[in-house]
């Protein structure tokens, strides 16, 4: 994976490099940011010269709060929280339990959001955060064209130690102070532990056989799941294949 730079943007990076079944993920393909309203005029005009489809998948009222302007790339929006945010934190709900929900009453939105990736040309995927709504749709794009499992495990966990260690701790706080019974509040705000991605992508397996499985199973085609191989896959070059 690639970090990179974006003025007033967190989280930025660009998921190529990392192993696949007989290649590579191509890099400047596939990004991964949280929110773009914070962008300055420079990161917004970087922004629109790397990627032309950016994947927002924040709710309505999320986009309306923190509208985003990046000139150039076309964005779909693809809310994939059902309900309110705050009932997450109302009920203390785990990482897990919040995963299992998307997997569960998101995935049709997250078929739609990886038709956009297997579009082939370059994406950004990006929540208000970057670390559960679009941790959870680029490790199944990404699991779904044979990616090393431990490479998009690593690359969800990152996430944590991107985000500003200021913001983090004053999440926390206030959660502390709103849900002070709360077990899970701080982790479901601020933290990716490598753990919890590694398990949900066994619970996909098990379930659905493969997150190829889970994708057909919510409508994505065999035709799609080869588009989207092709576009995110860098095959090995003949010379490469016989090193080892």
């Amino acid at each position: 994976m690639t970090l990179l730079d974006i003025e007033g943007v967190t989280n930025v990076r660009d998921v190529g490099g990392m192993p696949a079944e007989g290649g590579r993920i191509r890099s400047g393909v596939l990004l991964r940011s949280g929110q773009l309203s914070g962008a300055t005029k420079a990161g917004a005009e970087r922004l629109g010269s790397l990627v032309r489809r950016i994947v927002d998948l924040r709710d309505g009222e999320e986009v309306a709060a923190e509208p985003t302007e990046v000139p150039g790339p076309e964005t779909t929006h693809l809310p994939l929280f059902l309900g309110s945010v705050r009932s997450f934190f109302e009920n203390d709900t785990s990482l897990d339990e919040l995963y299992l929900h998307l997997l569960e009453e998101s995935g049709d939105r997250i078929v739609q959001a990886i038709r956009v990736i297997a579009d082939g040309q370059p994406t950004l995927v990006h929540c208000t955060v970057g670390k559960d709504r679009t941790g959870v749709t680029i490790a199944l794009a990404l699991a779904a064209v044979g990616a090393e499992r431990e490479a998009i495990v690593e690359d969800y966990a990152l996430t944590e130690s991107q985000l500003p260690p200021e913001r983090s701790q004053r999440i926390a706080a206030y959660l502390r102070s709103q849900h002070p019974e709360a077990v899970h509040a701080v982790a479901l705000a601020t933290q990716s532990p490598a753990p919890v991605m590694r398990a949900l992508l066994e619970r996909v397996d098990q379930r659905w056989g493969s997150a190829a499985g889970y994708l057909r199973a919510n409508g994505m085609t065999d035709a799609e799941l080869s588009a989207l191989r092709e576009a995110l896959v860098e095959p090995l070059s003949p010379e490469g294949a016989g090193k080892g």
